[in-house]
């Protein structure tokens, strides 16, 4: 933008005027041109898939649960088969690690494909853009609509689009909220108008931010708000798979007739339709070179595609391709960084499932009354106390039973006669562990107390402690 004081003054510092219109200039609107082929039909899979995968899973039912719930009141986790509980945040936080590894592995070798493709911005802007279409017609009526004043035909059309933008934005914050709460006892709680406090937020924060993303903002968050375009080159190298245009085939371009031999006009390929402009959802030219803003949708090259087989020229034009294929290099999948990068997803992963394999679904805590080191029994027998925290992780109620070894003769004596933990549950459990002096034969001597549940020995779990005594 050159405003009219600068015009004509190259050298001439920039005005406030000037400056202001750069930083506060209104981003101009987009209408993305539908595109068919190849990539169009697996990226509508793709948003079909992970789209049904997260209106459906939520109303899925697994062993009398839903299948996925993050039940953060009660503390508990659902993922289908497995029950995580708070103990349990460690294999949560070994999951992200493993998501951020393996997107960085993606990266390094296929680009920002997740972009493109799965990544949620893209996915609902998609299902905007669809219902968009539906409603206002293709590119070129949505633009005449925009530049209509406005009048009756245009406030319904508009009025229209908007509430089904909202429609599918509210369900898709009840959905949300579906993963939190009980989905069927939130949609009873709806019906009724009994919603809690924080319920209603999260479906009207959650809906509300689908629909400013997806339905205004869309490209924009993409430039200006995701940071993974920020990083994106510290990931990238030589062989990273891009979406490039080939400007050795494709200039000089030029306009020509469908019969016109371009290398008798002294044209390249590209026939200079803007087609590739036209259908990118972040408004960029390909022709340009790799760009920050390309997410990597390949639109492009299916309407450069389409174009190349009308005018009876090679398909590529506009293609996935590494910066080494384009300089006539070999291209080479198996480099360092991936190696690395496959390495530490394959040691992770097989490090978190043997952990995960062998997990007891049974804690013990051991903590000491720090009060008073021992005392010695009416019998002449050295006492220690001992506050015992039992949690059981399993999805059914258990009796177990408790032992106490390390100290010859050592005896436990505790006030509940059985030890009862429903799932879920904490049970705090007080014990006095009993010694003859003669047998300690240190200050402080290690003890270990042991947990088995009497109808499934296999969950047991032991844990050490200390017992002091007298110098």
């Amino acid at each position: 933008m050159t405003s009219p004081s600068s015009a004509g003054s190259p050298g001439a510092p920039k005005s406030d005027d000037h400056v202001e219109q750069s930083l506060y200039a209104k981003a101009e609107k987009i209408y993305p041109r539908e595109v068919h082929g190849l990539f169009a039909r697996l990226r509508t899979l793709g948003v079909l898939g992970l789209l049904g995968l997260y209106y459906i899973l939520p109303w899925m039912r697994w062993d009398g649960h839903q299948a996925l719930l993050f039940d953060l009141p009660a503390r508990k986790f659902y993922i289908f088969f497995v029950t995580l509980w708070p103990q349990d945040f460690f294999y949560l936080a070994v999951m992200l690690i493993l998501a951020g590894l393996l997107l960085f592995f993606v990266t390094a070798l296929a680009g920002r494909i997740w972009c493109g493709y799965a990544c949620p911005q893209t996915v609902w802007t998609e299902a905007f853009l669809w219902i968009e279409r539906k409603v206002e017609g293709d590119r070129m009526k949505q633009q005449k609509l925009d530049a209509l004043p406005l009048n009756g035909r245009k406030l319904r059309i508009k009025a229209t689009k908007h509430f089904l933008w909202l429609a599918f934005a509210a369900w898709t914050g009840f959905t949300f909220v579906g993963y939190f709460t009980p989905i069927i006892e939130l949609g009873q709680r709806l019906l009724s108008f009994n919603l809690g406090p924080w319920e209603t937020f999260w479906v009207i924060f959650y809906g509300f931010a689908t629909y400013g993303n997806a339905g205004f903002m869309r490209e924009q968050v993409c430039k200006y708000m995701c940071p993974y375009a920020r990083f994106q080159s510290a990931m990238f190298d030589s062989d990273t798979l891009i979406v490039s245009y080939l400007p050795e085939r494709g200039e000089p371009r030029g306009s020509r007739k469908r019969s016109a031999d371009p290398t008798a006009l002294g044209l390249g390929d590209c026939i200079d339709c803007t087609l590739c402009v036209q259908v990118c959802p972040t408004g960029i030219d390909i022709r340009k070179g790799l760009q920050y803003e390309c997410i990597a949708c390949s639109a492009c090259i299916d309407a450069c595609d389409d174009v190349m087989d009308k005018m009876g020229y090679d398909k590529g034009l506009i293609a996935y391709t590494t910066e080494n294929a384009m300089e006539g290099k070999k291209a080479s999948i198996f480099r360092p960084r991936i190696i690395i990068y496959a390495v530490f997803l394959v040691a992770i992963m097989a490090a978190f499932a043997y952990s995960f394999s062998q997990r007891i679904p049974l804690g013990l805590d051991v903590i000491r009354d720090r009060n008073t080191l021992y005392r010695e029994t009416s019998e002449g027998l050295i006492e220690n106390v001992y506050i015992l925290k039992i949690l059981n992780m399993d999805k059914l109620q258990h009796q177990y039973e408790l032992t106490v070894s390390g100290i010859p003769g050592l005896t436990l004596h505790k006030d509940m006669a059985t030890i009862v933990v429903a799932s879920g549950g904490v049970q705090e459990l007080p014990v006095r562990l009993r010694a003859d002096e003669a047998e300690l034969v240190v200050r402080s001597s290690d003890v270990v107390f042991s947990l088995v549940a009497i109808d499934n020995d296999k969950l047991s779990v032991t844990e050490d402690a200390r017992f002091l005594g007298p110098q």
